[in-house]
């Protein structure tokens, strides 16, 4: 099962993110952390993430970068928090990949990881619903979420949009 949940800053994304990761077998569950803890704010973002899933039985595993290196347990459950970290790592990060390749290379990293666990969830931003007009590095950051969302979408069992805490089923689940 793989499922894509997005919504926009403290939507309620990740809290319905992390409950629907934990339902189901009791197999090892992945938090695959991608937030690189820049400065106080950062970490307290982390801090609060990890304070809502500590009941939720997640083994936390920090990646900001190369997803395809990484082995799970297979069987497993994967909760990637998220994606738009993750395009961000891949396109200005010294230890990412680079904006023309940031595509493939988290393509092949989600892939690796789908192969590998029996369940991946994967958490994103809302990037459609901004009325601004952007250029350089945003709008290709923008068009790299666009692309992987699209590609993610096209696959996945389920799509969901988390708004103020309340789910809109796209594809899959309940009653879209």
């Amino acid at each position: 099962m793989t499922a894509l949940v997005f919504g926009g800053t403290a939507s309620g994304k990740s809290e319905f993110a992390e409950t629907l990761a934990a339902q189901g077998k009791q197999r090892t569950r992945i938090y695959l952390a991608t937030m690189e803890p820049f400065g106080q704010e950062g970490q307290n973002r982390i801090a609060r993430h990890r304070l809502l899933r500590r009941e939720k039985g997640f083994v936390t595993l920090e990646q900001y970068t190369a997803l395809k290196s990484l082995h799970v347990e297979s069987g497993s459950t994967v909760l990637l928090e998220d994606l738009g970290n993750l395009c961000a790592n891949e396109m200005f990060s010294p230890a990412g990949c680079g904006g023309s390749r940031a595509y493939w290379e988290i393509r092949e990293g989600i892939s690796t990881l789908c192969a590998q666990a029996e369940r991946i969830v994967i958490v994103s931003n809302d990037i459609f619903s901004g009325c601004e007009q952007y250029g350089g590095e945003m709008a290709d950051y923008l068009s790299l979420m666009d692309g992987l969302h699209q590609w993610i979408a096209g696959f996945a069992d389920l799509v969901v949009e988390v708004v103020c805490g309340i789910p809109i089923y796209h594809k899959g689940g309940q009653a879209c």
